[in-house]
């Protein structure tokens, strides 16, 4: 398992497990911002010439979700491409997001 992997798990992990009232106060807004900027990444990686489609806002008790899937694609993403700087700055992204979360 990476380390993007276990960041973006563990992040997930507790976003599920977040109450709605801390979800409605701005942990959910900052998860989509994070789902979305893992996507971008991950798509960019994939199809560099095709311009990344955007992540919808599926709703507070999804954002957990969104990040795991997000995260998964963008570990694949940096593995096919073995792009360590896009790893590295990925992590940091993901333990960055899991402070303001």
């Amino acid at each position: 398992m990476t380390p993007l992997q276990t960041a973006v798990d563990a992040l997930a992990d507790r976003l599920r497990a977040l109450p709605q009232s801390t979800l409605a106060r701005g942990s959910a807004a900052e998860a989509l911002a994070l789902a979305r900027e893992l996507a971008d990444r991950a798509q960019r990686l994939e199809s560099p010439r095709r311009e990344p489609y955007e992540l919808p806002d599926a709703g507070m008790f999804a954002v957990g979700d969104q990040v795991a899937v997000a995260g998964h694609d963008l570990v694949e993403a940096v593995r096919a491409a073995g792009d360590e700087r896009a790893l590295t700055a990925a992590v940091a992204l993901v333990r960055e997001a899991a402070v303001r979360c």
